[in-house]
């Protein structure tokens, strides 16, 4: 049965992990401020329920494949990483580039399918599948609610970030500062992964 303390626990845990910083985050922002709000809707969408869906997966017997062979938990983080550098490399050149003008936001699968190769969103599906998942009856109740309450949850963090990119690009004009912000957040990105995964 899932009582209130569980909830507000739950609750509190996944508002101080979809709320920092991290890749999705860091994405959307540069998202924001490349195509305003509006078009980086289906990112925020995607992300919200991509990763509910990578939760639902997990409790659904992935995450006992990673409790009885953890080193593939390993190799999985260090492939994580190695995507997080070649996006943001690609970040960088489109920014030198100048493909701002021309490029376009993530879409919807597209953003969705980014949780699997995301290490903060694996530490975030396997913490609460581990820690707040029964192993006893309810379990499907249990594991549709880990699911619907991420999303619930995730989404207005998320659409903070894509806000605050979203309010650059209206507010500062000039394009140096807004390249500048670019670069700041593509290193951001490689910085967060490095620190998820080591």
């Amino acid at each position: 049965m899932i009582d209130l303390p569980l909830i507000l626990a739950l609750g509190s845990y996944y508002f101080v992990m979809f709320i920092t910083p991290g890749p999705n985050n860091t994405m959307l922002t540069i998202s924001g401020i490349k195509f305003g709000f509006k078009k980086t809707l289906p990112h925020i969408f995607g992300i919200s329920i991509g990763h509910a869906i990578q939760i639902s997966i997990i409790c659904f017997g992935l995450g006992a494949i990673f409790n009885e062979y953890p080193f593939i938990q390993d190799y999985l983080k260090w492939i994580c990483l190695l995507y997080l550098f070649y996006l943001a490399w690609k970040m960088i050149g489109s920014i030198k580039n100048h493909e701002a003008k021309s490029g376009r936001p993530l879409k919807f699968i597209e953003a969705s399918m980014f949780q699997w190769v995301n290490p903060k969103a694996w530490t975030i599906a396997l913490t609460v599948t581990t820690g707040f998942y029964p192993s006893q009856e309810n379990y499907i109740i249990a594991f549709l609610f880990l699911s619907i309450f991420a999303s619930l949850i995730n989404l207005p963090c998320i659409s903070l970030w894509a806000l605050f990119g979203a309010s650059i690009k209206e507010f500062i004009n000039n394009t140096k500062i807004k390249l500048f912000i670019e670069y700041l957040f593509a290193f951001l990105l490689i910085i967060t992964g490095i620190y998820l995964v080591i």
